[in-house]
């Protein structure tokens, strides 16, 4: 039995996506991140980050964590691509080259995406997009970003999907991170393939499932 550690507004929306997706079955521990608590209840409250009960899962004391069997996993994207491969039919790999394929297009998510796209987020999170120095912070993010968009751009101009043009898990995890752009007034559509593609990703029936969820959360 899978057990899926984090809230919807968190990381944890990754695998909870790619569950809604093959409809297993999986029993959700709501795991708030402690420093959304207020500071000095954040130690004591339940079933958050802090909590020794979750630290004793994930001693890093971040969301999500996997527990399946003896198996624990505790990287969203690690999580994902397991799920895949060992649940996922169609949307794990079916050979070699589609196993490597989604390895690269899962790394390329990290390494040339979220970091940078997540900053954009951090701003407009913070109220500060505003600001000159919001302002400033968003330009460079959006610069850092339009030769990572225009590889993915490159791609998609002439093909459905990341890996072998269906919908596999590597559309899902770089999809959550790409999703981090949206909301950047312009930066998408200096990149029509890829926003096409992204839209073609949120109106799946499990991601909008997922989102619905996420938005009921509170902020």
């Amino acid at each position: 039995m899978i057990t899926l550690y984090g809230v919807f507004r968190s990381r944890a929306s990754r695998p909870i996506w790619l569950l809604y997706e093959l409809d297993l079955p999986f029993t959700h521990v709501p795991v708030i991140q402690a420093y959304r608590l207020p500071r000095a209840s954040a130690p004591n409250a339940p079933l958050n980050t802090a909590s020794p009960e979750f630290l004793a899962v994930n001693p890093l004391g971040q969301i999500p964590a996997y527990v399946e069997g003896d198996l624990t996993l505790t990287e969203s994207l690690a999580i994902t691509n397991h799920i895949a491969r060992t649940h996922g039919g169609a949307l794990g790999p079916r050979t070699l080259a589609e196993h490597a394929l989604i390895d690269q297009w899962t790394l390329f998510a990290v390494t040339a995406v979220e970091t940078t796209a997540i900053e954009i987020l951090y701003v407009q999170r913070d109220g500060n997009e505003g600001t000159p120095e919001g302002q400033a912070a968003i330009a460079i993010a959006a610069e850092k970003l339009r030769r990572p968009l225009g590889r993915l751009e490159a791609h998609l101009a002439t093909h459905s999907h990341l890996v072998a043009d269906r919908f596999t898990v590597a559309d899902l995890n770089l999809a959550e991170c790409v999703r981090y752009t949206q909301g950047h007034p312009t930066l998408l559509g200096e990149f029509p393939a890829v926003k096409a593609w992204l839209e073609r990703c949120q109106s799946r029936p499990a991601f909008k499932r997922m989102w619905e969820a996420r938005l009921a959360e509170p902020a």
